[in-house]
């Protein structure tokens, strides 16, 4: 466990040197969160079903809060952490570590500990700043926000540790986790709501993580009530990442 402890400090410090990380991570949210609080504003005509229905019953920019608190889970687990763990096996630090006697847990675990902290913070300054600048509604319930955002969070954490697991280089690492991560902005409800994709594409969001995560968050922020199809979902790709890593992981 200390060790554990001692590389997450370090790891903290590495990302913190990589400004290219850090502004992906945090500030492409924020710039899309902006972009679509500016066009769609955060009114509904209440007399529209199909608009309150695509909407869940609240306004866009309340729509897109709890959205983009699983975009930035979604930033950190597709693209900065399996970058960070194939460059490391590339340049041969995971190789040396295993030569030192690291246990994997006190590896994979300060990478998912940092992955996680930066998802909290992102979380917490969307949080604050959007009823700041656009008005926008507090968590209904506090407890499950914190629960969906736990599960969520673990989710793209063990997904991330997955995807540095299975692909050869941090090429392949940065070229699939973007594809993943615009795909999944696009149709998983981050983008444009899913009340107007198309039923192909709203099937193809089905078997993505991030739907279920921000439908998860969503149902916990708006007081629309615990999902627990989404749970199960959410669960079952944090289970599946995880026995995946422990059986393809590679030190070299």
């Amino acid at each position: 466990m200390r060790a554990m402890w001692r590389l997450t400090w370090v790891e903290v410090k590495l990302f913190g040197r990589e400004p290219m990380a850090v502004i992906f991570a945090f500030a492409f949210p924020f710039f899309v969160l902006f972009i679509m609080a500016s066009v769609f504003g955060n009114e509904i005509e209440s007399g529209d079903p199909e608009e309150v229905e695509v909407w869940r019953g609240v306004g866009p920019t309340d729509y897109y809060v709890p959205a983009y608190m699983g975009l930035v889970m979604a930033s950190i687990g597709l693209i900065t952490l399996p970058m960070r763990i194939t460059n490391y096996r590339e340049q041969g630090v995971l190789r040396r570590f295993r030569a030192a006697g690291v246990p994997l847990l006190a590896v994979l675990g300060s990478q998912v500990a940092v992955s996680l902290g930066m998802m909290v913070i992102g979380a917490v300054t969307i949080g604050v700043t959007s009823p700041i600048a656009y008005g926008t509604e507090n968590p209904h319930s506090w407890a499950q926000t914190m629960a969906a955002f736990a599960l969520g969070a673990s989710a793209f954490a063990a997904v991330g540790v997955f995807l540095g697991s299975a692909l050869p280089s941090a090429r392949s690492a940065q070229g699939a986790g973007l594809i993943l991560f615009f795909v999944m902005m696009m149709i998983s409800g981050a983008g444009p709501p899913r009340g107007v994709l198309s039923d192909g594409m709203v099937a193809a969001s089905n078997t993505l993580p991030l739907t279920h995560v921000i439908l998860l968050l969503q149902g916990a922020w708006l007081g629309q009530g615990w999902d627990w199809p989404a749970f199960w979902l959410v669960s079952g790709f944090l289970g599946a990442a995880s026995a995946l890593t422990w059986r393809l992981f590679r030190w070299s």
